[in-house]
């Protein structure tokens, strides 16, 4: 679900891939407006399925993050007020969702940027964060 969920640099917000094009894509915004806009080929697109989280061990994929806010949250939006928060705030709360992050290499914009993300993608019902993989079946007979 998160590969069809992009980044766009310079743009506020998530939007949602609709269709590509051979240079541009369609995306739609993922707010009430649900307004679609061509994204050209020199714009600085990123999916979220692509994004990861420094740890003091491996990288942790975003989907295993979200998933850890969804737990920590029950499903429901940020209780920290995230632009209000102090920079100690953020630490402490993405703490206890990441124990083990990188507190030299993901700053409080990160965080920042990833609860509002959370908040995004709650709000537009988009819950699921785990990529699915299909185990494909062996129907053939021996």
């Amino acid at each position: 679900m998160l590969k069809t969920i992009l980044s766009i640099s310079g743009k506020p917000g998530l939007f949602k891939l609709i269709s590509q094009g051979r240079n541009m894509l369609i995306v739609e915004t993922l707010d009430a407006t649900k307004k679609r806009l061509p994204v050209r080929g020199n714009d600085k697109v990123t999916s979220l399925g692509d994004i990861s989280m420094y740890t003091t061990e491996n990288d942790v994929p975003l989907s295993k993050v979200l998933t850890a806010v969804k737990e920590k949250e029950n499903g429901a939006p940020i209780s920290l007020d995230i632009k209000k928060a102090s920079p100690q705030e953020l630490q402490n709360y993405f703490a206890e969702v990441l124990p083990n992050f990188d507190r030299e290499r993901v700053y409080n914009n990160d965080i920042k940027k990833l609860l509002s993300w959370y908040n995004i993608l709650i709000t537009n019902g988009i819950t699921d964060f785990e990529e699915k993989t299909e185990i494909p079946e062996d129907n053939s007979e021996k």
